[in-house]
């Protein structure tokens, strides 16, 4: 995994975020709202995951 300068050990890389970028929602043309950047929803998803913490918990 390549280390991008504001990034931490746990975030989601910008690799993997092309590869999953399309399943996301917020997407221009698609119903609802535009996401300006879906990373902090995957990055606090994965961290609760990791964790177990309850989602009230999340940063």
């Amino acid at each position: 995994m390549k280390r991008n300068e504001g990034i931490h050990r746990h975030d989601i890389s910008d690799e993997a975020r092309e590869r999953i970028k399309e399943l996301l929602p917020g997407q221009a043309g698609k119903r609802g709202g535009v996401a300006k950047d879906n990373r902090l929803f995957i990055n606090a998803v994965a961290w609760q995951t990791r964790t177990g913490a309850p989602w009230r918990d999340i940063p």
